[in-house]
């Protein structure tokens, strides 16, 4: 079931492309546009090197979310000893699946109400990631990754509840991961100012076909965990 779970998480990233590209991309693209580039060096790798950094950073943050949703979960679990307590949680995982479909598919925008819940704790967060922009270096690229990884998205949100679903911190951690991973094309393609992939990614058709496919992803955990009920 973990292996499942990898790859699924993976392919909503990588399904969820448009919504990062749209959400990140133009963040991404101004903080490469001020990265020093030093004169006689390959320009394209002095900016991936940035870019390879900075998201490096994001996905670390997005990989400790989710040690600490898969902890708090299973610690809840052997605290109370609730009967199909992941079970449930598994069904709530599908439930936000399907509604990051319609999201990104843009049938329905309900999921923004769930982005507004972490705008909060950004209000705590974004003196300091602003701190670090513009990037001066790979390591400050890092840190500032680790910050703005922060920043209030829904599709995140959403993935986290898979990890809260897993009950285990070490499960939680790789499925944030092997998300994180999933969102890199689009976001090193907005680093490197790929506009051909901009245009493609916030198509209606693969927007359709993204939101979709989640759809069905979330349909089919749900069909999972009402199995394991019965």
């Amino acid at each position: 079931m973990v292996e499942y779970t990898l790859s699924g998480a993976l392919l909503v990233g990588l399904m969820g492309a448009g919504h990062c590209f749209g959400m990140c991309g133009g963040l991404v693209g101004a903080l490469s546009g001020q990265i020093p580039l030093a004169p006689g060096r390959n320009q394209l790798a002095q900016i991936l090197l940035y870019q390879f950094s900075y998201n490096g950073g994001r996905i670390l943050s997005y990989t400790l979310a989710g040690v600490l949703c898969g902890a708090l979960a299973g610690g809840i679990g052997l605290l109370f000893s609730i009967d199909n307590y992941l079970i449930v949680l598994r069904l709530f995982a599908g439930v936000m699946m399907i509604v990051t479909g319609l999201y990104i598919a843009k049938f329905w925008f309900g999921l923004v109400k769930v982005e507004a819940a972490g705008k909060w704790l950004w209000r705590y967060i974004q003196p300091w990631a602003q701190r670090f922009v513009p990037m001066r270096s790979p390591l400050q690229a890092l840190v500032a990754g680790m910050l703005w990884g922060w920043l209030p998205c829904g599709l995140v949100y959403s993935m986290l509840t898979w990890a809260v679903a897993s009950g285990n911190p070490l499960e939680g951690a790789l499925i944030m991961a092997a998300f994180g991973v999933g969102t890199l094309p689009a976001l090193i393609g907005a680093g490197v100012a790929t506009k051909n992939l901009a245009l493609w990614l916030q198509s209606k058709a693969v927007r359709i076909i993204s939101g979709l496919a989640l759809i069905g992803m979330g349909i089919q955990t749900i069909l999972v965990g009402v199995g394991q009920l019965g």
